[in-house]
This record gives structure tokens, C-alpha cells and sequence, in this order.
């Protein structure tokens, strides 16, 4: 008995990119990354563009940094300018100023470069942000995405610290008043902090070191750390499957969307050029951080109506709000034979430090309080979780008084009104704006549950008024199809959980810290509704004459 080999031949490409592809293959095996990867399916919403904006513009970031990088020399060397800018000719500057002006003035696109380049570090830092903000109102860094939520954490910061670092780099007369105050920070920090500023600065400020080694910073380690943080945060999108909105046939076991290639593939392609298109124009027609009008860094005069970039305005802000001498109390104080200033220290510190340990913790919080350690693959809707979106309003406008107060003297000289009574305005928004922020929203999100109940039982209100045959007099309400339905009433709506008993029967003060919290999240609720009350609902008669005036058409 013989055995025939019925082994296929070898596939052998027909054309040279055909064989070259099959060369690779065969030694890498892309082939069944790229498949297995092409399958990954990702829900679509308008609201997931917030993270493609991110990734879009910190590629354009890298590329329009580069061709930045061989041109701008970033020495703190004196020299005299003598480039196409006439008003600066003669006139002495660092270095790195002076490549600064010729990059905009003698380099052909230089300019152009400069404000895509800045433009994108401005829409990289928001999109970072409002991703941020999405994700927390959604609740999509529940289990098991919480350290995704802190690597996202994480890549806000670096985007601020990238932010700063370019910013300073011009050396010009605004980005050195920044500097200057960053010194006074670093310089408040009890007994380490004159080390620090003196070993940053490479000697007593402005030093002769700094912009270069910010410019080391900015084009190499934070650049790399970022980009190390979005490759995390990719591979934990891919290994957790991306979240998806509620809807009917979602669940948390399936994802309903497009798969990556081809359709989604290329609509992110276009997307991309899109957002580089929308930031090419913007280059093009704004102008943006124009050094030539500030000139070149002096340690002596400070220019009037200066104000960082929007991200980092909230420190500047909170250094404006902080009092002199609040209550009486001097903020300069001397223990151990150093000095606490306390009035810089403070508000350039503790506001961002609170800001960002809530940040980072709040996915535990939110767990220890709901006891809840399920894995969530879907959404909720912001106005299903009162307290929780409550809290990031409350968060949002006590950021956003801060970054307010860094402008307060050009909302002051713009409506003619004392800088004085600005401060002491946002002084008290600063502590009560949160709070008033809180309520409204919670209240909202509340009455807009109520509202979906409402919709859900009885339909959408059409305004028309119809007579039953008995004489009552009815609103006809347009019934609503099964997917909106859905969307209004399938949502999980936790309840307190009052404190519960360890294994020796005893309730700890944890548990009744735990319990308060739960009381506070989830006492005021509205219930969504059961099947019962639908059917109850849909079958009080109304439906009849709904239908029946559904069906009605004109005659002549």
C-alpha cells in the first residue's frame, strides 16, 4: 500500500512586492497580527473622537517638532540679533531667542511650523482633557480599566509638563516671567527648595542652563514618556475591548460596532487629515505667541496682561487669589531657621495637589463606596449617575475659577471694573462655586431621569387635545419605538448600602465612613422602570387613540 503527499504547494508570489511581502511574513508573521487585529471590533460615538484628537495631534506634534529641531538652537549665550526683523536689529539676546526670531522671519515655513506646532500642543492638552472628562462622566474607569484611567491621568500631566517645557523655550520676555514665577514655587518649598532652583537654573535665576535643559526635557524624556503611555493605553484598549453606550443587544459581554479594517481604519484615516487640515488653517490665519512683540528675557521688567497658556492658567490663577495676609495670619512665617512662605507654597501646591489625588484615586473611591467589583464594558449616560457627574462639574468650575483669576486683570481693564472687586469675586466662587455647581448639576441629572421615566410610560408629549367618548380629555402622546425605550430604561441605578457587620460582628468606623458615602451618592434616586410599569402603562387605553390619531390623514 503506498501513501500519496497531498501537502500544497508553496504559494510563490507573482509580483516583486508580492515576494517582498511574503519575505517579511514568513519571518515576522504580521499576517496574523495584522488579521487578528483587523477583527478587533470598536464601537462608534462622536464622543470617541475626543481620544483619536489626542492621538492626531501629538503625531503632528512630532512632526512639526522635528523640522523645529533643526533649526532652533537652544544656547543661553548672548548675541547681538541681526536677522530680518528690523525693530530687534542690534539688539542682545540669547541664542536661543535669536533662532527663535529666525526660524520665523528667515526660514521658509518656519513660522508656519511654529503655530501648527503650538496650535497642536494647545488641542493636544484639550483633547487629552475632555477625553478625561468623558471618560469620568461615563463611568467608563470602573473595573477593569482603572489603570488605564491612571496611565490617562498620567498623560494629562506629561501633556501639561510638554506644554511648559516648549513654551519656555523662546526665551523671550514672556515664557521668562513665567519661568520666574515657576522659580519662586520651586523657591517656597521649605528647606530643599533654594537647592533645587540654584541646581535647575545652574546657579541664581535666570542662570545659564535652563533652556537647554528644558529643551532636553521637551524634545526627548517627556515626548518618551508620553508616547510610552499611549502605547499602554492602547494595548490595555485592545486587551479590555473598548466600552460601548447602551442600547438594545449590548451587554458586557459583546461589543456592537465596526471593525477595524477596513471601515474603521479608514474613517480614522480621514479623521486624521481632518484634524490636521482644521489645525493648518488655524496656523495659517491666527497668529499665536508672537515673541517678536515681547522681545528678548529681562530679569527687570514685567510685562502687563501676560497670561500662560490656558492648561497651566490654573496655577497662576490660584497664585493670584491667595491673600497677603488672610485673617490676620502673616503667610510668611520662620520655624527651625528657615522660612515657610506660605503664600506662594500653598496655592501653587495644594490646589493642584488635591486636583490630582482626586483624579487618581476616584476609581476606588467610587468602588469602596458601591461595593461594587464587577467588570463594566457598558456606559452610563451622565444624567444615571447624579453624584458622580455632580462631582465633576463641582471639579470643573473650581478649575476653571482658578483659570479665570490668571486673566483677572484684563477681565478687569476690558469691562472697566476695580481689579480689587474681581479677586474678591472669584475669592469667594473659588469655595462656594464648587458647591453651587454640585447642587444644580445633581438636580438636573435628576430631573432629567425623571423626565426620561415620564417619556418612557406614557410616550412623547405631541401637544394635540382629544375628547374620549365618555367626555375626558386626553393628550395624545406619541408612543416611543423600542430602542429609544430601551435607551430611557435600561440602566442600573444602585442603592445605599447601609453599613454592613465584618466577620465578627462588628460595624467599623471604616464601614460607617463607607456607608455615609453611599447615603450621599445614591439616598436621592430615581428608580428607572420595571417591565410591569410598562405594561401597565401602555395598556390604560390610551394607546388606542394614540394609534387611532396616529392614523388619521387629511381629506378634502
Amino acid at each position: 500500500m503506498s501513501a500519496t503527499s497531498t501537502a500544497e504547494p508553496a504559494f510563490v508570489a507573482k509580483t516583486k512586492a508580492g515576494r517582498f511581502t511574503d519575505f517579511v511574513d514568513s519571518r515576522v508573521g504580521g499576517s496574523g497580527i495584522l488579521r487578528e487585529f483587523g477583527r478587533k471590533v470598536f464601537p462608534d460615538h462622536w464622543s470617541f473622537m475626543f481620544g483619536e484628537v489626542a492621538l492626531y495631534s501629538f503625531v503632528i506634534l512630532l512632526l512639526s517638532g522635528t523640522f523645529l529641531t533643526f533649526f532652533f538652537d537652544p544656547s543661553m549665550a548672548e548675541t547681538h540679533y541681526d536677522g530680518s526683523y528690523t525693530p530687534l536689529k542690534g539688539v542682545e539676546m540669547s541664542v536661543a531667542y535669536s533662532s527663535s526670531l529666525n526660524i520665523s522671519f528667515d526660514i521658509r515655513g518656519g513660522l508656519f511650523m511654529r503655530q501648527v506646532h503650538h496650535w497642536a500642543a494647545l488641542l493636544f492638552v484639550a483633547s487629552v482633557a475632555v477625553h478625561m472628562l468623558r471618560v469620568f462622566f461615563t463611568g467608563a474607569f470602573r473595573r477593569p480599566r482603572e489603570m488605564n484611567w491612571v496611565v490617562g491621568s498620567v498623560l494629562l500631566i506629561l501633556a501639561m509638563a510638554a506644554g511648559f517645557t516648549g513654551y519656555s523655550l523662546p526665551d523671550d520676555l514672556l515664557s521668562g516671567n513665567g519661568l520666574r514665577i515657576i522659580d519662586g514655587v520651586i523657591k517656597s518649598i521649605p528647606v530643599i527648595g533654594t537647592y533645587i532652583s540654584f541646581f535647575l537654573f545652574g546657579g541664581e535665576f535666570p542662570g545659564t542652563a535652563i533652556i537647554s535643559r528644558l529643551y532636553t526635557l521637551h524634545i526627548l524624556l517627556v515626548p518618551a514618556m508620553i508616547l510610552l503611555m499611549i502605547v499602554l493605553h492602547l494595548f490595555m484598549v485592545v486587551i479590555h475591548k473598548h466600552t460601548q453606550y447602551p442600547g438594545p443587544g449590548r451587554n458586557d459581554n459583546n461589543v456592537v460596532g465596526y471593525p477595524l479594517g477596513p471601515v474603521y481604519a479608514a474613517k480614522a484615516g480621514g479623521f486624521f487629515f481632518i484634524v490636521f487640515g482644521v489645525l493648518a488653517l488655524m496656523a495659517a490665519f491666527f497668529t499665536i505667541n508672537p515673541i517678536w512683540n515681547y522681545g528678548p528675557y529681562d530679569p527687570s521688567p514685567v510685562s502687563a496682561g501676560t497670561q500662560p497658556d490656558w492648561y497651566i492658567g490654573f496655577v497662576d490663577g490660584a497664585l493670584r487669589l491667595m491673600p497677603g495676609n488672610p485673617f490676620g495670619w502673616h503667610v510668611e512665617q520662620v520655624w527651625f531657621g528657615h522660612v515657610f512662605t506660605f503664600n506662594v507654597l500653598l496655592p501653587a501646591l495644594v490646589p493642584a495637589g488635591i486636583l490630582f489625588t482626586v483624579m487618581f484615586t476616584y476609581p476606588w473611591i467610587e468602588r469602596w463606596v458601591t461595593k461594587d467589583d464587577r467588570e463594566h464594558h457598558v456606559l452610563d449616560r451622565p444624567r444615571n449617575a447624579p453624584t458622580r457627574t455632580a462631582i465633576g462639574v463641582a471639579g470643573f468650575v473650581w478649575y476653571c475659577v482658578m483659570w479665570a483669576a490668571a486673566g483677572s486683570d484684563l477681565i478687569a481693564t476690558h469691562f472697566h471694573v476695580s481689579l480689587n472687586d474681581v479677586t474678591y469675586w472669584l475669592r469667594a466662587l473659588f469655595f462656594i462655586g464648587p458647591i453651587i455647581g454640585f447642587i444644580v448639576t445633581k438636580r438636573v441629572a435628576l430631573a432629567l431621569q425623571r423626565k426620561d421615566r415620564e417619556i418612557a410610560l406614557h410616550g412623547r408629549e405631541t401637544g394635540r387635545i382629544v375628547r374620549l367618548p365618555h367626555g375626558e380629555f386626553i393628550e395624545v402622546h406619541a408612543p416611543l419605538d423600542e430602542y429609544k425605550r430601551y435607551k430611557l430604561v435600561g440602566f442600573e441605578s444602585p442603592q445605599v448600602i447601609p453599613a454592613q457587620p465584618n466577620e465578627h460582628g462588628v460595624v467599623t468606623r471604616k464601614e460607617k465612613r463607607r456607608a455615609f458615602l453611599s447615603r450621599w451618592f445614591f439616598e436621592d434616586r430615581v428608580a428607572p422602570a420595571t417591565p410591569a410599569e410598562l405594561e401597565a402603562a401602555h395598556g390604560h387605553g390610551h394607546e388606542a387613540v394614540e394609534a387611532a390619531e396616529g392614523s388619521k390623514s387629511l381629506t378634502h
